[in-house]
């Protein structure tokens, strides 16, 4: 492949993304141990100003684990409404030099500016543009990995992250490039884990190979580790150990699934508190389901005990569906299945076979969705109402609590329970 032919791909990561969000709407905070998360005794971080994460603090530790790392952190309960609000402005600034972008996270993506170098520069230079408008728009940093695949642009962004000390980020480079021809000189002396699809168990496996970089690894015959480790990691991992990553990025890639799920300050036992949040979660994820303009086949149900142990029921329909009337028919038909006598401790409704709306094509079916056409209408005035007033304007009737009501908002509870609902809440109350 020559010059002219190489793909250009970055791997753009917001630096420590929301808990910088709360820094610049709160710059007294700043040089403070701040953690984002689930404040109660079940929630958990998700993320760390550098200087709480120079304490051993990272993402999806419990909190409480976290704040006995550091007494004096200071925690946020989180705003993930306002995190993806900025999310879709970073976003913007990457489709203005490329319409090849691809969403990891909120905070993260890939973006193919092979096309782009003509008219913006090369890799180095977008990235600059692109670190800058961030910086001038949102008062926010990024670190850009920029190489000739996703799999190297990923790790090339690492390279160039900030640093954790106590007293703030110990900024790097901000840009880190591997070079066409340099891949390998930058990928073999990494550790083996390095490689996607490496976890514990692979790695232990790899180790007792004597494996224990990735350059130890690509030395090694494909039919070597096809035959330690199985057919598809086997060829995989020796395809990435050569720097190997053909994968296109993927623009505009549709969501394969939407769910939403709550961690509860106390384990729930009595169904009629259960069905009340099978009530709240349904609407929660219809409403996105519609908002998608998309219509989904399969609900899911996921329950997790006191003890840990997690149960996940599916059940495909006999045709797309988008209302929460349909949704909850199928989620309270799979909770009859299970017992909650010894408390849930985690509920979540899901919805996966995404598809594009039925009512939203042209059809000479009446119903081509298979719902009935006044649950389609009532969802309809339910999606108006709340595009005019707001989510919390309308809702259904049972999930109204003590008379307020309490409609799930995308990301609530993303993080376990807040400290003021775990004093506030009893079991089942």
């Amino acid at each position: 492949m020559n010059g002219a032919e190489e793909r250009t791909i970055l791997h753009v990561d917001m630096d420590a993304f929301f808990a910088s969000v709360e820094l610049v709407r709160r710059p007294e905070l700043r040089g403070k141990p701040v953690v984002v998360g689930g404040t109660g005794r079940r929630g958990v971080v998700a993320a760390a100003s550098y200087e709480a994460r120079s304490y051993g603090i990272f993402s999806a530790m419990p909190s409480a684990q976290a704040q006995r790392l550091c007494p004096d952190a200071i925690f946020l309960a989180g705003d993930h409404g306002l995190y993806a609000e900025i999310s879709e402005r970073v976003m913007a600034v990457f489709r203005d030099v490329t319409p090849l972008v691809e969403p990891l996270s909120l905070d993260e993506a890939f973006l193919d500016v092979t096309g782009a170098r003509r008219l913006h520069g090369d890799g180095p230079r977008i990235a600059r543009h692109i670190r800058s408008a961030i910086w001038d728009n949102e008062g926010l940093t990024c670190s850009v990995g920029i190489a000739p695949n996703k799999f190297l642009a990923k790790l090339a962004s690492e390279q160039a992250k900030p640093k954790a000390s106590r007293s703030g980020p110990v900024f790097g480079r901000g840009i880190f490039q591997v070079h066409p021809g340099e891949e390998t000189a930058f990928l073999h002396p990494l550790p083996v884990r390095a490689l996607w699809g490496v976890g514990k168990a692979t790695g232990s496996r790899l180790s007792g190979m004597g494996v224990e970089t990735v350059g130890d690894l690509a030395a090694l015959p494909v039919s070597t580790l096809t035959a330690n480790l199985g057919a598809s990691i086997g060829a995989h991992l020796h395809a990435l150990a050569n720097a190997v990553d053909d994968r296109p990025v993927e623009a505009g890639r549709e969501a394969k699934s939407i769910s939403h799920e709550e961690t509860f300050a106390h384990d729930l036992s009595d169904p009629n508190t259960i069905d009340v949040e099978l009530v709240r979660q349904c609407d929660a994820v219809a409403q996105r389901l519609r908002d998608s303009d998309l219509a989904a086949r399969t609900a899911t149900l996921k329950v997790r005990f006191g003890d840990f142990t997690t149960i996940t029921r599916r059940v495909t329909a006999d045709g797309p569906f988008t209302s929460s009337t349909e949704l909850l028919r199928h989620a309270r038909a799979l909770m009859a299945t299970i017992d909650p006598g010894q408390g849930v401790r985690l509920l979540g409704v899901g919805v996966s076979g995404l598809g594009v709306d039925p009512g939203e094509q042209l059809s000479l079916d009446l119903d081509a969705s298979g719902e009935d056409p006044a649950t389609a209408r009532t969802d309809d005035l339910l999606d108006e109402v709340r595009a005019r007033f707001g989510n919390d304007a309308i809702g259904p009737a049972s999930a109204a609590v003590d008379g307020k009501l309490r409609v799930k908002r995308r990301g609530e509870q993303q993080w376990g329970p807040n400290a003021v609902e775990d004093a506030s809440t009893t079991p089942d109350g």
